[in-house]
């Protein structure tokens, strides 16, 4: 025993430095290590109907339409969520949603997440109809598909084509989703045109209101393309355009019918603290970054062979002080 303190005294610098040199080498290869731990998995739902083409609302003080605000609020949540968060994509259209991308950690997928939701369009829409109390149901299908408890972030207008009437209206009251399901409001609740789009997506005017008498300014069935060229029809005026604004008192009570939450989608700190501030959806086994601990220790290991030279100094001052 004594042997190896003076084996350890004698070496100690090569000792401290090889150690540092060790941490540094795990810091590079081996910078996270696997944890079960609660963590955030987020289904982010985009309505593609239509009406999310109307222009109402701004990125850096520029017209945008509800649907590109709302891939630009999904990056966001994306971008600013810590690793170890779990992220799907899925899109509502008529009464129905599609799941288009399971669970996939953010800071391993960040790419892949981000350029799903960039391509997210109305052209992926597969009816027009928009039935928001339909996909509800549709949505909770498509929660249990999943195996994995989440959190559903659903963002829409709220504009229904045809509108609510009591023939229509689901009863939701078998709904068990309430709890993981929070609407994200996106538009204004000022009146506004809906661009219409030929099957090229080419825009050429504006909905018109007699379109829309039949079964609303999403109703087009996509896959015929007779109904789109060689351009649809539009508003010949301004006085005959659709209008559709964010329809938030709905989606307050539809939230109400299912005990789901609601929100005005906003790029504001409150609204990202809100998403941010939800329960964790799960345990999950996922990598936990520990690279900052081994370069500390690394450092603390370059700092410590400094001690001994540090501690000679101070007792040699300490004799010239008192000699």
């Amino acid at each position: 025993m004594n042997k190896l303190m003076l084996l350890i005294k004698s070496h100690y610098e090569t000792l401290l430095y090889l150690s540092a040199v060790g941490l540094m080498a795990l810091a590079l290869w081996m910078p996270t290590i696997q944890l079960k731990q609660q963590v955030h998995n987020y289904l982010l739902v985009a309505d593609v109907s239509q009406s999310m083409n109307a222009e109402d609302e701004k990125i850096n003080n520029q017209a945008v339409s509800r649907l590109a605000y709302t891939r630009y609020l999904m990056k966001n949540i994306v971008k600013t969520s810590p690793c170890g968060t779990y992220f799907s994509v899925g899109i509502f259209a008529s009464d129905n949603v599609a799941l288009l991308l399971n669970p996939l950690e953010v800071c391993k997928n960040l790419d892949v997440i981000t350029d799903s939701i960039d391509h997210l369009e109305w052209r992926m829409a597969w009816k027009g109809n928009s039935r928001l109390s339909f996909g509800v149901r549709a949505a909770a299908n498509v929660f249990d598909s999943l195996n994995v408890p989440a959190q559903m972030l659903f963002f829409t207008d709220g504009d229904e084509a045809p509108r609510v009437n009591v023939t229509i209206q689901q009863d939701l009251s078998g709904i068990q989703l309430g709890k993981n399901l929070a609407f994200v409001g996106v538009g204004t609740t000022t009146k506004t045109g809906v661009p219409r789009f030929n099957s090229n997506n080419k825009r050429v005017g504006y909905w018109p209101i007699s379109e829309n008498n039949n079964s609303g300014a999403v109703s087009v069935t996509y896959s015929d393309p007779s109904q789109d060229e060689p351009d649809p029809p539009v508003a010949f005026a301004e006085y005959d355009r659709f209008l559709s604004q964010l329809e938030d008192e709905y989606l307050k009570k539809l939230s109400g019918d299912i005990n789901a939450s609601y929100i005005k989608g906003a790029d504001t700190p409150t609204f990202y603290e809100f998403v941010q501030g939800q329960k964790p959806a799960a345990s999950f086994v996922s990598d936990y970054k520990i690279r900052w601990l081994y370069l500390s220790l690394g450092l603390l290991m370059l700092v410590a062979t400094y001690i001994p030279n540090l501690i000679s100094l101070n007792l040699i001052a300490f004799r010239l002080k008192r000699g």
